[in-house]
């Protein structure tokens, strides 16, 4: 009696679980290590100091997978607004590479999250001068710069907000560690970030936040509609990815707010009900599943590394 046929394995070929790994890291790292050079960097370059506590808030939701939610989120808010909108069409190939640009938003986050002062204030001025080269008139005659401090505003703020609600609602509760008023904290102690590359008149705290959405109102129009299918379901998805990410955009477009959900044809933070609960609820599953098959990410054990507060990376 013979046993069933098995498959031949070719040696060293990665295992299921190691290319959900290496498709996940080059995804959002560019590099299926999940370790290309920027990511080195953090744990090697400056000192310990850095612009945020290992210890503190901004660390706490930026180690996160509800990042991806919020990720969606920031990136539905923002093309709300037609100038910001006009700079990204006319000045990237977003179209053509989306992970690309994926990439180069997360780079910019862990750099300044998790990097030195002397890195992340390096990744800034890198930024900077991008934004030197985003200018140019909308096709009815607006000007746009993308380092109009009022744009740049704009952006942080949709980012903020989104990051804040994705993990409000998707990650670990943060009370205990920080006090019930921890989304002030975040709010607050994010801000530099934005100011480094130009912003200004920045919120304190959540209800500064929503204030200064809501300013933003009357500027704001409709997202296009094939940008937002474009978002919620962009090319390169292979079979299995395309319901797992389907499951976040669920999730992103519950998690909206209410100044701009209108705008990006979704229900929003406004929406109540058990299909809310339900598409929240499968969301935290899906994160849940990716950090047990990808561990910690790469770059929080590099600035833990960098300052003291976790062990040498062995990927280092």
């Amino acid at each position: 009696m013979t046993g069933p046929a098995t498959r031949p394995v070719r040696p060293g070929a990665p295992g299921p679980l190691e290319r959900v790994r290496r498709t996940f890291r080059a995804r959002v790292a560019g590099d299926p290590s999940g370790t290309p050079d920027w990511v080195r960097e953090i744990a090697v370059v400056g000192g310990r100091d850095g612009w945020f506590d290992p210890a503190g808030v901004v660390w706490a939701v930026h180690g996160g997978l509800p990042t991806l939610v919020g990720g969606l989120v920031a990136l539905l808010g923002q093309a709300a607004h037609p100038l910001a909108l006009a700079g990204v069409q006319g000045h990237s190939d977003y179209r053509r590479d989306p992970w690309g640009r994926l990439v180069g938003t997360a780079r910019w986050l862990a750099v300044c999250t998790f990097g030195s002062a002397q890195l992340a204030e390096r990744e800034s001025a890198r930024v900077r001068g991008m934004h030197r080269r985003v200018r140019g008139t909308t096709a009815d005659g607006r000007a746009y710069s993308a380092g109009d401090p009022d744009l740049l505003r704009w952006v942080h703020l949709a980012f903020t907000d989104a990051f804040l609600a994705a993990h409000r609602e998707l990650g670990a509760d943060l009370a205990p560690r920080f006090g019930r008023r921890w989304p002030d904290a975040y709010v607050r102690e994010w801000a530099p970030s934005a100011r480094a590359l130009g912003a200004r008149d920045l919120p304190g705290s959540e209800a500064e936040l929503a204030g200064a959405l809501a300013g933003f109102a009357p500027v704001l129009e409709p997202v296009p509609a094939d940008l937002r299918r474009f978002l919620l379901a962009p090319p390169g998805l292979s079979r299995a990815e395309a319901p797992f990410y389907g499951g976040l955009t669920g999730a992103a477009q519950l998690l909206l707010s209410p100044v701009v959900a209108p705008l990006a044809g979704a229900p929003g933070r406004g929406a109540r009900g058990p299909r809310r609960r339900l598409r929240l609820a499968s969301a935290r599953v899906q994160l849940r599943a990716l950090r047990a098959v990808t561990g910690p990410e790469p770059w929080e054990q590099a600035g833990r590394f960098r300052t003291g507060t976790g062990p040498r990376p062995d990927w280092l």
